[in-house]
């Protein structure tokens, strides 16, 4: 007997939260289409080696039924250097961050010691145990302790860096990544949209379904153009459109991403599960079956359905990257401060809005802005913050208030790892010997070109200025 028409047209509604215990689960890793998003190709640039190695093999076992959205495949060839600019951005800041800190210690041990030899002068006058004591903490005697944590420190950041075989040259040059993953797909790559379809899906994106909260992607309506808003909803149009070619009775689409925000995933209920709308969407318009995984989930799939043989380094490595693409997102009403900015990632397009609102240019700084990495978070929140200060543009609803400068007026640095003023060139930066400047912005400015750099420092300057009184 057939079950009841409210039981029928509600059933992607009334499933359980999918687990990877579900019997289900073994018929989308043996006969489903998979579909890896954009940011799981990327991660292949993330990995070290030899995990990289282990998930392109095991991609191969699944290679007959990888297939790829157009759209998919424009963002990755797009993105692919600036992961790698990216990670080496990020060992460069560890290496300057562990450099400061120890500079920092070292400063705390002298002036420790200072304490205590003022001290033992004042009420002791034990000229032989002040003696003592300058010899065990002369600066020579801290700078020699010390140096055995620099050294290690410093092994186990250049052999991240040196360890790693990609470099941005390599995307430029020789990538060896891109055709490892174009023999994967073959010719399963989808066909460009022509531009009337694509209109018609931004439409219907932009007027109909992100208005309404439609799943997938209606979070990324404030990413700027329609068609980087869009990116995610005409990924899913793809992929219904080719779920509906696949052999009827065996449609099953298994899509693997890192994206686990509420634009894909409903957490309501307390549990997190892929929206029953999406897979409702799926089964009325193509027929067929969806699930959801991601990388770590979708790996350990493989590797247990298809004997896939990936080490426990992998599946861990696999994890950390997995949580480096889905970074969690401020509230309204949050306060970013330069402590909590590398916590948290700006949401939708705001840094690009910033970045255009300031007049900038050059790609270099658009990597940064468009960067998903934690260390360029900073860059990233004080353009966001200094823009809306100095009402370089429009504040948009529910933006935080950013509590970020790049630079700042007086006679004592902000933080040991602050750098004088002097550090510019006179015709680029006043107030040179007023003022003092944040490590991570001549970072920013070093990989701009003139043209931005004149722009970063005018922005950072008169924030200064405006900030706090000049001093001297």
């Amino acid at each position: 007997m057939e079950d009841p028409a409210l039981l029928r047209r509600f059933h992607a509604w009334l499933q359980p939260v999918p687990s990877p215990e579900d019997t289900a689960r073994l018929a989308f890793f043996q006969d489903a289409l998979i579909v890896l998003d954009t940011n799981v190709l990327l991660s292949l640039y993330e990995y070290t080696a030899e995990s990289r190695e282990e998930v392109l093999t095991a991609l191969g076992q699944v290679s007959g039924r990888l297939w790829m959205p157009y759209h998919v495949g424009l963002e990755f060839v797009r993105g692919r250097r600036s992961v790698l600019e990216s990670r080496k951005r990020v060992l460069t800041d560890a290496a300057r961050s562990v450099n400061a800190k120890l500079t920092a210690a070292r400063n705390a041990i002298i002036e420790a010691k200072e304490t205590v030899r003022a001290q033992l002068q004042k009420y002791a006058r034990v000229p032989a145990e002040v003696a003592a004591l300058e010899q065990l903490v002369s600066e020579a005697a801290v700078n020699e302790h010390l140096a055995v944590y620099r050294d290690a420190f410093k092994t186990h950041l250049d052999m991240l860096k040196n360890g790693h075989d990609l470099t941005p040259a390599n995307v430029d040059v020789a990538d060896p990544i891109l055709p490892r993953v174009a023999d994967l797909y073959g010719d399963r790559v989808g066909l460009q949209p022509d531009d009337q379809l694509l209109q018609q899906r931004l439409d219907e994106a932009v007027a109909f379904r992100f208005p309404n909260q439609i799943p997938p992607g209606f979070k990324d309506f404030d990413k700027g153009t329609p068609l980087r808003a869009a990116g995610d909803f005409l990924i899913w149009e793809e992929v219904i459109e080719q779920a509906a070619l696949l052999p009827e009775g065996s449609r099953r689409v298994l899509f693997v991403s890192n994206d686990v925000k509420e634009d894909w995933y409903d957490t309501s209920n307390g549990k997190q599960r892929p929206w029953p709308a999406m897979l409702d969407e799926m089964h009325r318009r193509a027929g067929a079956e969806l699930r959801l995984e991601t990388p770590p989930d979708f790996y350990a799939g493989v590797g247990e359905y298809l004997n896939a043989n990936l080490a426990a380094d992998t599946y861990e490595e696999i994890r950390r990257v997995s949580e480096t693409f889905t970074p969690p997102v401020v509230d309204d009403g949050t306060v970013v401060t330069a402590t909590t900015a590398v916590k948290v990632a700006p949401s939708g397009d705001l840094p690009l809005i910033a970045y255009r609102s300031a007049g900038l240019t050059s790609p270099a700084v658009r990597g940064t802005m468009e960067s998903l990495v934690s260390a360029d978070r900073l860059a990233q929140w004080w353009l966001i913050g200094v823009t809306a200060q100095l009402r370089r543009r429009e504040v948009t609803e529910g933006e935080p208030r950013v509590a970020i400068v790049a630079a700042v007026r007086g006679s004592n640095a902000p933080a040991s790892d602050w750098k004088p003023g002097t550090v510019l060139p006179s015709g680029e930066w006043i107030h040179r010997d007023s003022s003092w400047i944040a490590p991570w912005f001549l970072d920013l400015l070093a990989s701009a070109p003139p043209a931005d750099r004149g722009v970063l420092c005018a922005l950072a300057a008169e924030q200064a200025a405006e900030t706090q009184p000049p001093t001297g």
